[in-house]
């Protein structure tokens, strides 16, 4: 996936911003209600991310919506404007339906925006509400994910979309990434550098405890705090892995300048994947350098997916591939400044337009003496004396080279420019998903929407984000290729959802494109294991965590009364009780307890209301200690009959899934999480276009729902930072420490995949 970087100023260093001439605001008054229409709500408080916005758009991208009433409770068919705010980002902007979205940035602690409707009969009639805007942050924490062993530090920056004020950052620990008690270790002091030409930037050092006693995840968690916002509506975390192993891993490493010869799983990508205004460079987009492989005649190529390397099928055969990526370069390119190599030159790609294709992919001949030739990836190897884990090449010696078929629940890890090495379970395989693909790093301008089958699913806390397209995934056991990591998000449960092209399919479509009989392999060796860095899979605890409605109560009320007919110790079931479904979060289940050593069969549903199979001891149920959700992990895998089954009935229902509802972008087979016995269809959802009603089976299958933003390679987590130049107060400008803005690149928000 590609990642917009931040341009202006240098990488983890505070970005520039630019003035121009001729900005200003006025003071206008709200007034919500007119003499014939009342306009609701009256205030709004959010930040620059939109938190605390009340709706979505068409695209999924939060706004908060305003609405106007008659007297008689119709709308009011009016005209919407917005004036106020920022004396240099300005107000924000509002669409036809009043869907009002704020500034991406501040010049101050909080800017104050009015919403004004005016009836489009009579434009003299008006109401207005008042909005109030506080800095969000500008990207997540960097890193947004390390692990560290006893006593281990990494130094914490977060940058807040505000230049001037007086706003900076509060760090706690915490338990949990909402939660800012608790948390194990320790904080340094808070320094944070402001100034009226850059965005805030904090810093804190975080310190592992002395002993650490089991292997588990802690928060540093960051909210924007300021005098006259005491809580602020933003906030954001990093998860710290603690483990006993005392593994030292942290992202940074991943993102800088490597020396030759280079690993792989690094920052990289297409030396012209930038948009330029003019003469001026707005944004940038990069990825990972995922994989070496070799053609039948030996010679080596840089593997990665098309969308990296070669622009979304708009790059040129030849264009140079640099390590890092332009993103951890301050968008500069190879051959205009300092700080990148050319590391290859762009061969061939799979052309995302073409309908005979279906991976992600491209290949760059490798330029002499750049690359490790024997293939190897950063810390993909073993612990070293320090900590920190040794790059190694993949395993290739039970396959020949050519990769291995991913399975249900298989421990997968893969090496990404931006969460580093990280590893979580394959939860879909055979998934079909349709992905967006944009001409542009900034996503204005779309290209295509490419339709891709036989798909595989990974799902797990902090697994990939932003940049880690093009990441090579193995299997954790032996190191062999499973896949090339190429879209996900984050689902609305806070879980990393990623899709990868299986690796043989990748080898396949990219020899047969070749043609002349050529053929390719991984470049690797011996098979080996991988250190299993998982930071969770908080799925479950996330569905178990609904509060459901009073009509689902009622609803698992009846059925179980209706349930307990079913309890009968000798047939194996042991008892009934309410719950909740982990399948389709905020939905009522039965719970069905089991006897965990027989094969109970069990109705998918009581009175219309799922059921949930837990396997249990008749103990268990009588003390009452029986769980009240299966377990993620660990179940046994699902016979190969039940597989074919439901892989056959996937195909005969996938695409009349997902042509006629916009709701659904994929479809795959996993296990059900409330009866792991069974297969269930994993169908993914836009959230932003959930149906009224989802149904609990089809054609007799099980089904389980991913709700999310739909998903394309360039995946925004929020509002972008507009690249139009903007202005700040004359008084406020110092030119005597070179800050020239006829140099300045706008930045942009590092929050895209």
């Amino acid at each position: 996936m590609r990642r917009v970087a931040l341009a202006g100023g240098t990488l983890l260093a505070v970005p520039f911003l630019l003035l121009l001439a001729g900005c200003g605001t006025s003071t206008v008054i709200a007034n919500p209600v007119s003499g014939s229409f009342a306009l609701s709500p009256a205030t709004a408080a959010i930040d620059t991310n939109c938190t605390g916005c009340n709706a979505t758009a068409k695209r999924g991208a939060p706004v908060y919506r305003f609405a106007v009433r008659l007297p008689n409770g119709e709308a009011a068919p009016v005209t919407w404007s917005v004036s106020g705010g920022d004396a240099a980002a300005g107000a924000g902007s509002i669409s036809a339906t009043g869907d009002y979205s704020p500034p991406g940035y501040l010049t101050a602690d909080q800017a104050q925006v009015v919403v004004t409707a005016r009836l489009a009969s009579d434009p003299r009639v008006a109401a207005s509400a008042q909005v109030t805007v506080t800095p969000g942050f500008l990207q997540p924490l960097t890193p947004e994910n390390v692990a560290l062993g006893a006593n281990g530090t990494v130094t914490v920056t977060g940058r807040l979309a505000v230049a001037g004020g007086s706003a900076g950052i509060q760090f706690a620990l915490g338990n949990a990434a909402s939660d800012a008690n608790g948390g194990l270790g320790s904080l340094g002091v808070t320094t944070c550098q402001r100034s009226s030409k850059a965005f805030t930037a904090c810093t804190v050092t975080y310190t592992a405890p002395s002993t650490i006693a089991s292997t588990d995840v802690t928060y540093l968690v960051a909210r924007p705090r300021g005098p006259n916002f005491s809580v602020s509506l933003a906030k954001t975390d990093l998860q710290i892995l603690l483990n006993t192993s005392g593994v030292t891993s942290n992202p940074a490493a991943h993102q800088a300048q490597l020396p030759t010869l280079m690993p792989l799983g690094s920052s990289g990508g297409n030396n012209n994947d930038f948009d330029a205004h003019g003469n001026v460079i707005a944004d940038c987009c990069s990825g990972t350098l995922g994989a070496l492989v070799q053609d039948n005649s030996g010679k080596q190529y840089l593997l990665s997916n098309n969308h990296v390397l070669a622009r979304s099928d708009h790059a040129a055969v030849g264009d140079a591939i640099v390590q890092p990526g332009l993103i951890d370069n301050n968008c500069t390119p190879s051959g205009e400044g300092a700080g990148t190599v050319p590391v290859g030159a762009l061969t061939a790609w799979l052309p995302l337009k073409s309908p005979q294709t279906n991976a992600d992919a491209a290949l760059a001949q490798v330029a002499s003496r750049t690359l490790d030739a024997t293939g190897s990836i950063l810390e993909l190897g073993v612990r070293q004396s320090d900590g920190t884990l040794a790059a190694a090449p993949p395993g290739i010696s039970s396959s020949n080279g050519k990769g291995e078929a991913p399975g249900l629940q298989m421990r997968v890890a893969k090496s990404g420019r931006t969460t580093g090495l990280t590893c979580a379970s394959v939860s879909a395989v055979s998934l079909d998903v349709s992905v967006d693909y944009y001409r542009d790093c900034a996503e204005t301008k779309p290209y295509l929407t490419k339709f891709f089958t036989n798909q595989v699913a990974v799902s797990g806390d902090r697994f990939s984000d932003a940049g880690d397209s093009g990441a090579l995934v193995v299997d954790t056991s032996n190191a062999e290729p499973v896949g090339l990591f190429f879209a996900g998000g984050t689902d609305s449960a806070g879980v990393g959802q990623g899709v990868a092209n299986p690796a043989n399919d990748v080898l396949s479509e990219l020899g047969a494109q070749a043609g002349a009989g050529t053929s390719y392999t991984f470049v690797g060796g011996a098979d080996h294991g991988v250190s299993c860095l998982s930071y969770g899979d908080s799925t479950i605890a996330s569905a178990q965590g609904v509060t459901l409605s009073n009509e689902q109560i009622a609803s698992g009320q009846r059925a179980l009364a209706a349930a307990r007919l079913l309890v009968n110790p000798s047939a194996g079931i042991l008892g009934v009780g309410m719950g909740k479904s982990s399948d389709h979060p905020s939905e009522a289940a039965v719970i069905v307890y089991v006897d965990e050593g027989g094969t109970t069969s069990v109705p998918d549903s009581v009175e219309g209301v799922r059921t949930m199979v837990i396997p249990t001891t008749a103990r268990a149920v009588s003390m009452g200690t029986a769980p009240l959700a299966n377990m993620i992990g660990g179940a046994a895998p699902l016979p190969a009959s039940a597989l074919s089954q439901a892989l056959a009935t996937k195909r005969q229902v996938a695409r009349s899934l997902m042509a006629p509802h916009a709701a659904f972008f994929g479809v795959g087979v996993g296990q059900s999480l409330d009866n792991p016995r069974d297969a269930a269809l994993v169908i993914y959802v836009d959230q932003a276009r959930i149906p009224d009603r989802l149904p609990q089976t089809i054609n007799g299958l099980r089904t389980r729902y991913v709700v999310m933003d739909r998903l394309h390679v360039t995946r925004s987590y929020a509002t972008t930072v507009q690249s139009t130049r903007h202005c700040l107060p004359a008084t406020e400008v110092d030119e005597s420490d070179g800050f020239d803005p006829a140099n300045l690149r706008e930045p942009l928000r590092l929050n895209l995949f």
